[in-house]
């Protein structure tokens, strides 16, 4: 937080919304303070826009758990766009399964 430009409280009430958008246009971000205790950080849209970019990319080792499910998933339905998928999987639903007295779940489907 050292780096980031400070308004103090007070400064930034007395600021019309333009004088903040004027200095956000200049910084990307200001850390406002009150009696020397940070008490918010505001972003610019380019600010946070990179910041948000920045998360996301593989190369910073940031996990994307949401992104690497929906990676598996994908995975796992390309076969329905397969010539014939449609025919199989109707043929399946309409089938009542056999279970033999077994249980069936998860990879053993």
């Amino acid at each position: 937080m050292k780096q980031l430009p400070v308004v103090k409280a007070f400064r930034a009430k007395s600021l019309s919304w333009r004088g903040l958008i004027r200095a956000l246009s200049k910084e990307g971000r200001l850390l406002v303070v009150n009696q020397r205790k940070p008490e918010a950080v505001i972003l610019s849209i380019a600010e946070y826009t990179r910041l948000v970019e920045a998360l996301q990319t593989e190369h910073l080792g940031v996990p994307r758990p949401l992104a690497e499910l929906r990676r598996r998933w994908d995975e796992k339905l390309a076969s329905l766009n397969e010539e014939g998928a449609s025919d199989r999987l109707r043929s399946v639903m309409r089938t009542p399964g056999q279970l033999g007295g077994r249980v069936k779940a998860g990879l053993t489907c």
